[in-house]
């Protein structure tokens, strides 16, 4: 007697109770692995995105909301900041690093960011073709920006004020060049366009009046007359007061853990900034989420047990049903433990079936879920590989449908074949 060909036609005789069964099991196992690869992808995302920052120090507002604009690039700043107060952070003792980041502008939904060459360094960003900005107006681009918006170095674009994609203000006035595009780095760098500080200064100065622009066009003449190739961004530089000059927040890295315990409690008495720590405000974040995720996952295991108890009643029902045709394998020397192994067969196919479909599920999930994410917040999810959690899920799903398989085949080992066959029973 073929046990395993049994099992599997077993299986079939009754379709819709197979179904259900299979069913259950696909929504728990995916809500379930859905839970697992948000989390480890948020998890990843968030460690890589503030390595390397220890504060965040822009205008008062909420701190969280800081950290989500200046850091991750989700949410819109709390405002600007002088750069001369900042520069004041910048020189204190404790501060090993600081990096001025400065936006409010997009194209086609992506981030124009002002900053320096140091904010490449944080993300171990490298230029995968082309070269890094040389003066104002030169934007090296993130890989996903690249394939996103088919841009390449010498495209030219115009930014649009806010950081929305329909925004009515663009900046045609003053067009932007791509000299590099940046190589992969699973970091925020991958969805920004990058650009020097001056070129975002320059775009939002408002204040050019006639005597400027002319003084502007004879320092242009008088290079050209030297033979001189002047760099645009001293000369624009120039134009710009020095007390008009603002970004958004800047980036810190202290020197040693004196930092983190006296100069955020410093900025937030004694100035009109503010300083956010990113490992404490994603912490709390993280810890918000997972009351939601921690919620759906206990959902999806009472779903999973429920699907356990649907498969235990199926088959023990089944059991009843066979007791003729047991009755008579056993007669042509099928042995108890046949009987099991075929039933055993029958609850490991609707398990596997449905680990399977969950785990198609999760992925059809994350991939639906993923563009959604991109699509709001030009915010890209990684691959979904297979985690160590769903391994052990999966076994956890084969011990529950064999624990199932055998509570409902216990009435295999009290066949009384003789008053079965003959119908007394």
């Amino acid at each position: 007697m073929n046990v395993y060909k049994l099992g599997v036609k077993n299986a079939l005789a009754n379709p819709l109770s197979t179904l259900l069964s299979i069913l259950l099991l696909v929504l728990s196992i995916g809500l379930i692995s859905l839970m697992f690869q948000i989390t480890r992808q948020l998890d990843n995302k968030l460690e890589k995105n503030i390595r390397g920052i220890d504060m965040v120090v822009g205008a008062k507002g909420s701190p969280l909301q800081l950290v989500l604009s200046s850091v991750l690039h989700i949410d819109v700043p709390t405002g600007n900041i002088k750069l001369k107060e900042a520069r004041r952070v910048s020189r204190n003792p404790l501060v090993k690093q600081s990096i001025p980041v400065s936006y409010g502008d997009n194209y086609k939904g992506y981030r124009i960011l002002g900053t320096s060459k140091d904010f490449l360094e944080l993300y171990g960003a490298e230029t995968g073709a082309g070269r890094l900005w040389e003066k104002p107006f030169e934007v090296v681009i993130g890989a996903t920006v690249a394939d996103k918006l088919q841009l390449s170095p010498g495209s030219t674009f115009s930014g649009s004020h806010g950081l929305m994609e329909n925004s009515a203000e663009s900046h045609d006035h003053h067009p932007f060049t791509v000299v590099g595009i940046l190589k992969p780095t699973s970091t925020v760098a991958d969805q920004l366009i990058i650009c020097n500080l001056e070129s975002i200064w320059l775009v939002h100065d408002h204040g050019g009046s006639e005597e400027h622009q002319e003084d502007e066009h004879d320092h242009e003449e008088h290079a050209h007359e030297d033979g001189h190739d002047h760099e645009h961004e001293h000369e624009h530089e120039a134009h710009i007061r020095e007390e008009d000059k603002e970004i958004t927040s800047l980036l810190v890295k202290f020197k040693n853990p004196m930092g983190m315990i006296t100069l955020p409690r410093m900025i937030n008495d004694k100035t009109n900034m503010q300083a956010a720590l990113p490992n404490y405000e994603i912490e709390r974040l993280s810890n918000l989420l997972s009351a939601g995720s921690k919620a759906i996952t206990l959902i999806a295991a009472v779903i999973m047990l429920v699907s356990g108890i649907s498969i235990f009643v199926n088959l023990y029902k089944a059991v009843r049903e066979r007791k003729y045709e047991m009755a008579l394998l056993r007669t042509y020397g099928a042995s108890q433990w046949q009987l099991l192994l075929s039933m055993l067969v029958e609850g490991l196919l609707i398990g596997l079936v449905g680990f399977v479909g969950g785990i198609l599920l999760s992925r059809l999930g994350l991939l639906v879920l993923g563009g959604y994410i991109e699509e709001s917040y030009q915010y890209a999810l990684g691959s979904a590989g297979i985690m160590k959690e769903e391994v052990f899920l999966f076994i956890f799903t084969i011990l529950l449908t064999i624990f199932a398989t055998i509570l409902a085949a216990v009435p295999v080992f009290y066949l009384n074949v003789s008053k079965i066959l003959a119908k007394d029973d």
